[in-house]
């Protein structure tokens, strides 16, 4: 017998289910809203965890989607500190970690995402951090800022939060596996890019190498080791290598899971569950703009859009999420990028300005279609990529007018 009834029971305190909450009164939902988060924190913004609230420059008031007075405004009631221990979908209920039993008319997983955590030796040694919550970011800042860092990792996490540290006063040391800092993501054009402001700003890189292990005195770290033998002395470490899909939930109920972990779901975001929606990290869902590929995209503009989405079928509008997944990375004040796709693969680039003016875009193409974009400083290139992707025309030679600085972009079709 449950303790409780709620219409709409919202599993996930992060951006996509505050956004759901938000839309879901918007368009018109009177029903009961509950939204469950395991963080103590109502739904915040996480870029700000490695730029400006790692800066100092931004507080925790400014990273939140919305304060408490909104939510008490809208009649959502919020349970921070409190995850969802079991979900039973046969009899539409989700056992919490208060002990309380809660039967759903409709429910959203928006479980996010886990830090995905090394296993090596000295992997238990104080003064390594992961970087998830305002927590980490507030032990980052207060054990690695003005000291020697190494970061594990090429990609945003890592790349970022060096940038932040540097600025800061850290002497800052990257080890990744990639030839070129966030070249797993954009190819070497772009990355080259990133990768040599870095290293203008004093970072030292090591590329093509690969963690080893720690080692420490007293319990803390001192050294980082790679497997090509450096010895790196370290007071702090932090650990960009990506994270996991928090379906543990998902899939002891049974729920199907899609090939990158994801919760499988459909085009309107649905699993094979009437009324049971997924969105934001753990999503894996059919894209209508991506050529019907099922995909899972790691970034908080998406669970932003996927809450609207999940809250418009909730209603039952029956709308399929048709956003192009965008995202924005920022190396302190150094540069920012933009990127619209995402390019899983790709076998050509063209490239439309000059990367050594620092103002270019990258188109990626996949068999003569344009499968994403990436800007520096020319975001109006953006607009064009999005109907790009969308369109899935395949250019053949006239790909090579994206380059073309003469060429109007919205006259490319």
């Amino acid at each position: 017998m449950a303790d409780r009834d709620i219409d709409y029971l919202l599993v996930g305190g992060g951006i996509a289910g505050g956004n759901c909450a938000r839309w879901l009164r918007r368009e018109g939902a009177e029903g009961s809203i509950l939204l469950v988060g395991r963080e103590p924190d109502l739904p915040y913004d996480r870029p700000p965890l490695s730029k400006g609230y790692l800066q100092g420059q931004e507080s925790r008031e400014d990273a939140l989607m919305q304060d408490a007075d909104f939510y008490a405004d809208q009649s959502i009631e919020t349970l921070t500190r409190t995850s969802a221990m079991k979900l039973d979908l046969q009899a539409r209920t989700v056992r919490l970690s208060d002990k309380q039993e809660i039967a759903f008319g409709q429910l959203l997983l928006a479980t996010g995402a886990n830090v995905r955590r090394l296993a090596v030796d000295g992997a238990d040694l104080e003064g390594l951090h992961y970087l998830r919550t305002f927590a980490n970011s507030d032990e980052i800042r207060a054990n690695a800022a003005g000291k020697r860092v190494v970061l594990i990792g090429g990609s945003y996490i890592a790349s970022e939060v060096a940038a932040t540290l540097t600025e800061l006063g850290s002497r800052c040391t990257m080890v990744m596996m990639e030839p070129i800092a966030l070249s797993r993501t954009f190819g070497p054009a772009a990355a080259r890019f990133f990768h040599d402001i870095l290293v203008d700003h004093g970072i030292e890189v090591h590329a093509e190498d690969e963690l080893e292990r720690f080692e420490g005195a007293d319990g803390h770290v001192t050294r980082v080791v790679t497997k090509k033998g450096r010895e790196i002395e370290a007071d702090a470490v932090v650990i960009g290598t990506g994270v996991n899909p928090d379906v543990m939930l998902a899939r002891s109920a049974g729920l199907e899971l899609g090939d990158s972990g994801g919760i499988l779901v459909d085009s309107q975001l649905q699993t094979a569950t009437r009324g049971v929606f997924a969105a934001g990290d753990v999503a894996e869902y059919t894209s209508v703009v991506n050529g019907g590929r099922r995909i899972r995209v790691e970034h908080w503009d998406v669970a932003f859009g996927h809450g609207k989405t999940a809250a418009l079928n909730m209603l039952g509008r029956d709308v399929d999420h048709e956003a192009v997944p965008y995202f924005f990375s920022d190396l302190s004040d150094w540069a920012a990028l933009e990127y619209v796709g995402p390019a899983y693969d790709w076998d050509r680039e063209v490239v439309r300005g000059n990367p050594d003016e620092g103002e270019f875009t990258v188109f990626y193409l996949h068999e003569g279609r344009v499968a994403g974009a990436l800007t520096v400083g020319r975001s109006d290139d953006l607009q064009a990529a999005r109907r790009l992707v969308a369109a899935g025309t395949d250019l053949g030679d006239r790909a090579e007018g994206l380059g073309d600085l003469g060429t109007d972009l919205e006259t490319v079709e």
